[in-house]
């Protein structure tokens, strides 16, 4: 059985733009999943501290037949492999961030994994992009993600040229 999964990219540090662009092949090269669509990259300002660089942010959408903890594992290797260390500070500078944001209609929350990511409906540099490939998509609570853009402007956030 495969799931449909939306996995969230950020990253504010050395070339994030190319970061997100290699994190991309890597995510569509994981064991059991398949790539079926990627949004454009965004540009858009940083939560938490302001003394940063902007954030460059994407949205992927996979098929997989992977457990979500073994996705995330995954992910977790890929950030590692991109110089992602884990400090405890929220909001602050990555190298790469890898989300998952939906798998599937599946609800988790552990100590390792929260899905839906808990963040998913107040932030824009998630809702626009996974807007972006999937227009339709009604998220497992019921609201239709379209309609979370009437309460979450852009705040700047911008195609990246």
């Amino acid at each position: 059985m495969t799931e449909t999964v939306f996995i969230g990219l950020g990253a504010n540090l050395k070339d994030p733009a190319q970061t997100l662009r290699d994190a991309i092949v890597e995510i569509a090269a994981i064991d059991e999943t398949q790539l079926l669509a990627q949004s454009q990259l965004y540009t858009s300002t940083p939560m938490g501290p302001a003394d940063q660089p902007d954030y460059i942010n994407a949205v992927v959408k996979l098929e997989t037949r992977l457990a979500p903890h073994a996705l995330f594992s995954y992910t977790c290797r890929i950030e590692q492999e991109h110089g992602r260390t884990r400090n405890g500070e929220h909001w602050g500078p990555r190298t790469l961030d890898l989300d998952i944001l939906l798998f599937g209609q599946q609800a988790l929350n552990d100590e390792q994994l929260t899905v839906p990511h808990y963040g998913l409906q107040e932030r824009e540099f998630v809702i626009y992009p996974m807007l972006e490939i999937a227009p339709d998509l009604i998220l497992p609570c019921g609201t239709p993600l379209q309609s979370l853009t009437q309460r979450v402007p852009l705040n700047g956030m911008r195609p990246l040229n």
